[in-house]
């Protein structure tokens, strides 16, 4: 069986003690491709680092977090776009609008938010989209950059039954699911049952963060996917490998990988 991890963040500073097992035990578990979402200029060169030391096996993206933007929005912005010419990416990401932590550059998030969306339609490169308490104002910033011009996926997926219904409308989109419908107290598996086929679905860890049940509140690595994988074999009652085709298939579309 072969999976992708289509969003980790094993460039950063929790992995530096033992990456290369972390990336070792990842590839001997059956994980053909680790996605690289970027958070702001200074997690670029790490990102890039580690994708130089995997070719094949670690892609990047290019992005600015939602919850990187600040007063410095417009300079922070302009470092990420004088890269985007530097190497080849499987995605504009991770981007989006955070009103979890803070809603004082809601403004600011917003316009960086529809910037990069440019920046997708132009490259013609998918998003990986970040929203936490927003997905009314990520919605309006997809519908004004235009809707028909995207693709991408809703990282992270936690929205209710009307959220989910909203991204189904916009059919070159995909959810992405990771430790967090393996949570006993989430909702998840009854949504995805009851509203989403698995062809719209991509696995992802989010590591270091986000570990799923057994690990829950342990530092996150991309081989706990499997345990994502598990869960949603039991909720759509079909065999691990059938997720990890189906899912793998999805990825591979989308971001276009290999």
């Amino acid at each position: 069986m072969n999976i992708i991890d289509t969003h980790t963040h094993i460039y950063l500073e929790e992995f530096s003690e033992d990456r290369a097992h972390v990336i070792e035990s990842a590839k001997l578990s059956g994980i053909s491709a680790v996605l690289l979402p970027n958070i702001d200029s200074g997690s670029i060169e790490s990102l890039f680092h580690l994708c130089d030391n995997e070719p094949g096996f670690a892609y990047p993206m290019m992005g600015l977090h939602p919850t990187s933007v600040d007063h410095s929005y417009a300079s922070e912005l302009k470092n990420i776009e004088s890269v985007l010419t530097k190497r080849k990416y499987c995605a504009i990401g991770e981007i989006g609008i955070d009103l979890y932590w803070d809603k004082t550059y809601l403004k600011e998030q917003k316009e960086v938010f529809e910037k990069q969306l440019q920046w997708s339609i132009d490259m013609q490169l998918p998003v990986s989209i970040h929203t936490r308490e927003a997905f009314e104002e990520v919605f309006d910033s997809i519908y004004k950059v235009g809707v028909e011009k995207l693709r991408g996926v809703f990282h992270c997926f936690t929205g209710n039954e009307a959220e989910l219904n909203e991204i189904k409308k916009m059919t070159q989109f995909k959810i992405g699911i990771n430790g967090v419908v393996t949570f006993r107290n989430s909702d998840l598996p009854e949504i995805l049952l009851e509203h989403i086929p698995l062809d719209m679905i991509l696995l992802e860890t989010d590591a270091p963060y986000l570990a799923p049940v057994p690990y829950r509140g342990k530092r996150n690595n991309p081989v706990y996917i499997w345990e994502t994988a598990g869960k949603l074999a039991e909720i759509y009652d079909v065999e691990v490998e059938m997720i990890a085709e189906v899912t793998r298939k999805s990825s591979l579309d989308l971001f276009r990988i290999l």
